[in-house]
Order: structure tokens, then sequence, then C-alpha cells
């Protein structure tokens, strides 16, 4: 199937991620039967602005993943809306509820996913400069002794 997201969908998930906007989000995938539930592989494309994470200007992200997850009923004895302790080997795992999984849903999870909450755009180390922060390496347990070593 193929999933792309109209623009009031990209809006409402650009807000709900805390992204400037969502210019393009498509998504191929496939289905298949597992067991009670389903798994899911593709590939994710997306244009996006974000603001960097430094100076705060929009950054445009052009987001190309491969998809893989499982759709699996919820267990019992949990909610959907409670916290569980995931391993690596559950990460990829969308628990569903009745007899419909939303495949729309698990991609914008997917997206969400591929953010980088910490994406510097190519003027952040003026910006830092200009805050009086440390750049990009001068940071860290080490950065005192670096100092240091200079004088």
């Amino acid at each position: 199937m193929r999933l792309v997201a109209s623009v009031e969908e990209c809006a409402a998930l650009a807000r709900r991620f805390g992204l400037v906007r969502i210019d393009r989000l498509e998504a191929e995938l496939g289905l298949t039967r597992a067991g009670q539930g389903a798994e899911g592989r593709g590939r994710i494309e997306a244009a996006i602005v974000q603001a960097c994470a430094i100076s705060g200007e929009d950054l445009p992200v052009a987001v190309s993943e491969p998809l893989f997850f499982r759709f699996v009923p919820l267990a019992e004895g949990h909610s959907l809306d409670e916290e569980v302790e995931l391993d690596a080997d559950d990460c990829d795992e969308i628990e569903f509820t009745g007899s419909l999984i939303d495949p729309g849903e698990a991609v914008a999870q997917s997206l969400a996913l591929a953010i980088d909450p910490f994406a510097a755009g190519p003027d952040a180390e003026e910006a830092r400069r200009r805050a009086g922060l440390l750049g990009e390496g001068e940071a860290g347990p080490f950065a005192a002794l670096a100092g240091l070593k200079r004088k």
C-alpha cells in the first residue's frame, strides 16, 4: 500500500511532533499476517522543517528510512495508556485492540523516531559563539583540562 499524508494530516503531525512543518510524508508499505497480528515492511519518505536546536532557525530535513514493525494484540492485563518496560526486541511492536490496525499511525510513529531532536543547522556555531556557549567538541568533562593545556 502507498500512504500519502494530506496537507491537514501533515499540519497535525507537525504540531504533534513540535516541527515547523511537514511538507511531504509518504510511505510504501507491505503488510503480511503474522500470528494474530501483522508485520509491516517498506520505506518512509518525508520532507520536514524543524527548528535548529541551537539557533532556532528553520532547518529543512529529508527523511528516507526503511520501515519494519509488528502489530501485536494488546497483552492481557495491559492498557494502551500504561507504561511498559521495553527491551530492544520489543521496540518495533505496536499493540492494538479489536480487529483493526492503523498503518498510518505506525508510519507517524516511525517519522517521530527518525527526527533528530538535536539537529543543528549551518549557522549553529555562529549562534553558539554569539551566545557565549562552547562549540561542538569543546564541552565535556575534559574541556577544562584542554584549556589548561593551551596555557
